[in-house]
């Protein structure tokens, strides 16, 4: 196996979109819901180095390894359904990468599924345009059906405007928001949410809750869980699960 990085000229090095692409599935619980995107690259990426594989290293001027990331979750949200890629030089039995990955990753970013795909489909955060979410009202002083209420007249408002630091941002909800249904859960309400993400903007869940409960006056509750549940690509009129069928191969590297 080749040690990374290579002292290869960047010239004489392979194109990405003929390098082994291996598409890795994950979660991310307990703790490390709170651990940010930035700290969660370098944290996997340190994995990947821990696990020997051998990941391929970019053309450019940093020279980063090649791995790319399902979108970023927002900070404090679990999910059962990361995913991540990895080009690599040489195409190792996905069993045997996935074993070496989950030997060398913490037990709440631990791989659960490995697979190769095509090369040149899009980048995973572009292309996973579909997500299911799951929020949990603990200790909430409002009924499941006050709070559907709730977000029925949002949704009916039809865009959310809210400060991100310092910055208004503006959310469409006709093109983001595909589904909700609220139901009783055992600790407080439960809000299953669709959304659609595109280059226009996407919608994060809690911006949504935070919206539906000032616009009801509803007040907060004493804590509420986020989970992802589940990301696809959208393509006519159909859901693309991430491993199943995939984007025919073009004559341009498209990722």
């Amino acid at each position: 196996m080749r040690q990374q990085p290579t002292a290869a000229r960047p010239q004489d090095l392979p194109v990405k979109a003929d390098l082994a692409r291996l598409r890795v599935e994950y979660g991310k619980d307990s703790r490390l819901a709170y651990l940010g995107h930035l700290d969660l690259i370098a944290t996997v990426e340190r994995c990947v180095r821990r696990a020997r594989l051998p990941f391929s290293i970019g053309n450019g001027f940093a020279r980063r390894m090649r791995i790319q990331f399902s979108s970023a979750l927002p900070v404090g949200a679990s999910s059962s359904c990361e995913y991540f890629d990895l080009r690599l030089t040489e195409a190792l039995d996905p069993e045997e990468a996935l074993a070496a990955l989950r030997a060398a990753t913490p037990g709440a970013l631990a791989p659960r599924r490995a697979v190769y795909v095509e090369g040149r489909m899009p980048a995973l955060e572009a292309w996973l345009d579909r997500a299911s979410w799951e929020l949990c009202c603990l200790g909430a002083p409002f009924s499941a059906e006050e709070l559907a209420e709730a977000v029925r007249g949002v949704r009916e408002l039809g865009k959310i405007t809210y400060l991100r630091g310092e910055r208004e941002k503006r959310v469409d909800l006709s093109a983001t928001l595909v589904g909700f249904s609220v139901r009783e859960g055992d600790d407080g309400p439960v809000v299953e949410l669709e959304t659609r993400s595109s280059p226009a903007g996407a919608l994060r869940p809690r911006v949504l809750l935070d919206a539906a409960l000032g616009a009801a006056g509803l007040a907060e509750p004493s804590s509420v869980r986020v989970r992802r549940k589940g990301q696809w690509h959208e393509e006519d009129g159909c859901l693309v699960e991430p491993f199943g069928r995939l984007f025919q191969p073009g004559e341009t590297p498209l990722s």
